[in-house]
């Protein structure tokens, strides 16, 4: 079959560029104006938030607003039956959770004056799912969330970047723990053709047009990397707006998710961009899915939009 580009799994093609130089100025990602970091304090064992620090530095590269949604989980107060048994000690549990919070909020406030960075923090104690559906209310209003992504099964983590995708219409970056600070010279853009693709790499074209290198992935089985090249299609696109691309079709091993990972870290990749959740998150649920695959171990920060 023939194609405008040429694909090869040990030598990836590049897409040249009239417009495209090895050399991104840092104003590339001056199309981002305000980024929002959300926390949620659920327990008094806290670990250090690496969404704050990628957040923080993000800012500071591209010279947008930083808000900061540092919630609290409040047991008390809306729910009957823990109302009906409370006698006082969950009243102070959610005192110590509030504290907690707010401390969080004024060392980031703290470090983004440091850093020159223009930064609003934000501190609500609210009942679940009130504090998820606040931050998704405020996602709206920003360019782009940042959030943790820990190892999660049901917990606000997981509640909080799927509720976010789902109700904002805005991008969500998932940062695994050991990346507090943002970098984006190399990123891979998961490519399968869908809706969800497409809409993430165009919500993502800043960090793109900045990095020194994209590599499009395509996964799919033998027959099908044989008889077409998926990511050939769709690099042109990105060339025309100045992305320093190439195209690799991988056959699968192990899972999808598998895949990625491992070329991710052949690339040495800073970031994996993504459409997420191409079905509805019932069926994510039964089925399991590329999305919470890689959300519960990537290498890098995962920017994904639906």
């Amino acid at each position: 079959m023939s194609s405008p580009v040429s694909s090869s799994h040990a030598s990836p093609t590049r897409v040249s560029s009239n417009h495209v130089s090895s050399q991104r100025p840092p104003s590339a990602l001056t199309g981002l104006r305000d980024v929002l970091v959300g926390i949620a304090v659920e327990n008094e064992t806290e670990t250090a938030s690496s969404a704050i620090g990628y957040g923080l530095s993000l800012a500071l590269s591209a010279g947008a607003h930083l808000t900061l949604q540092s919630a609290s989980w409040r047991l008390s107060g809306d729910d009957r039956w823990i109302s009906g048994f409370d006698d006082g000690s969950v009243a102070e549990i959610d005192h110590r959770l509030d504290r907690l919070a707010r401390a969080i909020a004024a060392r980031a406030a703290g470090d983004a004056l440091l850093a020159g960075v223009v930064c609003t923090t934000e501190t609500p104690s609210l009942p679940y799912p009130a504090v998820i559906h606040r931050l998704a209310a405020q996602a709206r209003l920003h360019d782009l969330t940042i959030l943790d992504a820990e190892a999660w099964t049901y917990d606000l983590d997981r509640e909080s970047i799927e509720t976010t995708l789902f109700r904002s219409g805005r991008p969500v970056i998932a940062v695994p723990p050991g990346h507090a600070a943002f970098a984006g010279r190399r990123i891979i853009v998961a490519w399968d053709g869908s809706a969800q693709a497409a809409r993430a790499a165009n919500d993502a074209l800043p960090f793109l047009r900045a990095a020194e290198a994209v590599e499009i992935v395509s996964v799919g089985d033998a027959a099908e990397i044989r008889d077409s090249v998926p990511g050939a299609e769709f690099a042109p696109h990105l060339a025309r707006h100045g992305v320093n691309v190439t195209v690799n079709d991988l056959p699968v091993s192990g899972s999808i998710g598998d895949t990625l990972r491992s070329q991710a870290g052949l690339f040495r990749a800073d970031m994996i961009v993504m459409g997420a959740y191409r079905h509805s998150r019932t069926r994510q649920f039964f089925f399991g899915g590329v999305t919470r695959g890689l959300l519960r171990n990537c290498p890098v920060p995962l920017f994904l939009s639906r």
